[in-house]
């Protein structure tokens, strides 16, 4: 009974400072720039680009930063995905989408450099993209005679889209939504005051009633559909950091060797992380002696792999592909861990 007793007051006194560090300052904007993204930016706008004609550097690029348009989990994107691979996408711009809907959303990159450091916030936003890229660039060349046979007319009835807002007013409306997150997180309240100002006279001037309603319904989904994930993760980090001994992580991803990395990556692709809940839970693995380098690996496999995320994707690909998939993902994960380890001892 002492034993329980500790690991609940462990996981409840995580919870207490996480919100009371994190939420106001951190995770608010976050959610309306989310809400806002999933409103204003158009989705079809995004998908026109993965086609089998498109533009390769346009097509990889596009792809490999769309995941900023959602905040998904490692399975959420998989419906998404299957639409435009299954409808006539090219294998390369599909896979970088399916690996960047998980891996760079903007909650998951503001809330990393939030938590865990701005260097490992920066080091997985810039490492997802260039996996998103470089992932889809192999799978598009391995299976490139197969690529050869689609047809690309298959792929047109996915490129309906809405009307968007003027480019210059959705530039100056997240640029502000943007500062107010980035002086929050920082406290300094008085250009935070000003940009909140700012905001009131741009959604007065350039937005209807029920546009407003939208974003606001769509900032609410995100919250129910995130949060309560995201408080059960930091309870269970606080269960972690009280149950698990340190020399324990320490032994197996504390150091900075290409086992410890290897170790981590593979640890990710086998877990499934509700958007977010990766992060509290690898902040109690760093207390605990986890190395820089695993940490990074962890975070850059565990967002885009997950067992039910593989189990679906090879229903769609097929195993070959699929494992090709999971192997390039653990690898880049494995290498970048141990590089950016480097770089920081």
């Amino acid at each position: 009974m002492d034993i329980l007793t500790r690991l609940l007051q462990g996981g409840w006194q995580a919870l207490l400072d996480y919100l009371s560090a994190h939420v106001l300052t951190c995770l608010i904007p976050a959610f309306f720039i989310a809400g806002a993204i999933s409103v204003f930016v158009s989705q079809g706008a995004i998908i026109r680009y993965f086609g089998p004609k498109a533009k390769k550097l346009l097509s990889y690029s596009v792809a490999s930063v769309s995941g900023m348009i959602l905040a998904v989990c490692s399975c959420t994107v998989l419906p998404l995905f299957g639409g435009i691979y299954r409808r006539g996408a090219g294998i390369g711009p599909a896979v970088a989408f399916l690996y960047s809907g998980p891996a760079i959303n903007i909650l998951a990159i503001v809330y990393t450099a939030r938590i865990l450091g701005f260097d490992i916030g920066l080091a997985r936003a810039v490492g997802a993209v260039v996996f998103a890229a470089g992932i889809g660039l192999i799978m598009a060349l391995i299976y490139r005679k197969e690529e050869s046979l689609k047809d690309p007319a298959a792929f047109e009835a996915l490129l309906a889209c809405g009307e968007e807002k003027n480019r210059r007013q959705q530039i100056v409306f997240f640029a502000v939504l943007v500062g107010i997150l980035v002086f929050a997180a920082s406290q300094q309240w008085i250009v935070t005051g000003v940009l909140l100002a700012g905001l009131g006279l741009v959604l007065w001037r350039w937005f209807t009633r029920e546009e407003l309603r939208m974003w606001m319904r769509e900032t609410l989904r995100f919250v129910r559909l995130i949060f309560p994930w995201l408080l059960g993760g930091v309870f269970v980090a606080g269960i972690i950091t009280t149950f698990i001994p340190p020399d324990v992580i320490g032994n197996w991803v504390g150091g900075n060797d290409l086992s410890a990395n290897l170790i981590a990556s593979l640890a990710g692709s086998l877990m499934y992380f509700a958007t977010l809940t990766e992060v509290p839970i690898v902040s109690a693995f760093m207390e605990l002696g986890m190395g820089r380098g695993p940490t990074l690996a962890l975070l850059l496999a565990g967002p885009a792999l997950s067992l039910p995320n593989m189990l679906v994707v090879r229903s769609i690909m097929g195993t070959g592909k699929t494992m090709t998939y999971i192997v390039l993902v653990v690898v880049f994960a494995t290498i970048s861990g141990y590089i950016f380890g480097m770089i920081g001892a």
